[in-house]
């Protein structure tokens, strides 16, 4: 069961429209995360929750929470991600991340608009503009408001889920939210 101990175990900033979601957000259980596409941690994290979407319907919630001091390039892939979703191809570009977390320097990050088919000079621009930062920055914000200080850092119907990253943990205790 999620130890629920103080306020900073809770999501304070809701899920809404702005977020990145797949799913439905009427679904039982909500699952939030906040994550680093260099984070190594964070890539086992995305394998599990991709399994576990495999098995239960569930709202899946991806807010970036990039750790700059730790992953130099981490700020830029997300802001990539972000560049892709506003060509509507967000979650192709999360994935694409997540799969080549070593590789997210400026050449990678444009092969990969290339495999995702994207605009390429309207990709470009937004990233010679920093045009996605602010929406990053307000993700980091929103997640310090709610007690996160690394990532992955998960929350399960807007408590923060604490446990080790085990698979059939995190399944068991989404399955009690979803019962």
């Amino acid at each position: 069961m999620m130890s629920q101990t103080s306020d900073g175990d809770k999501l304070l900033i809701p899920v809404s429209e702005h977020d990145h979601t797949q799913g439905g957000m009427d679904a039982s259980v909500i699952l939030v995360e906040y994550g680093d596409y260099q984070c190594l941690s964070c890539g086992e994290v995305n394998r599990m929750i991709q399994e576990i979407q495999q098995q239960i319907p569930l709202c899946f919630v991806f807010r970036h929470f990039p750790r700059t001091h730790l992953h130099p390039q981490a700020q830029k892939a997300a802001e990539a991600a972000e560049a892709a979703a506003a060509q509507n191809k967000f979650w192709q570009m999360h994935n694409i991340l997540f799969a080549n977390q070593s590789a997210l320097d400026n050449g990678h990050l444009l092969q990969y608009t290339y495999e995702i088919q994207l605009d390429i000079d309207r990709f470009l621009r937004d990233m010679t503009d920093y045009v996605h930062a602010k929406r990053v920055t307000q993700d980091i914000q929103g997640g310090i408001q709610s007690g996160v200080n690394s990532a992955p850092a998960l929350f399960i119907n807007s408590t923060r889920y604490r446990d080790a990253w085990d698979t059939e943990k995190l399944l068991n205790e989404i399955e009690l939210q979803n019962t």
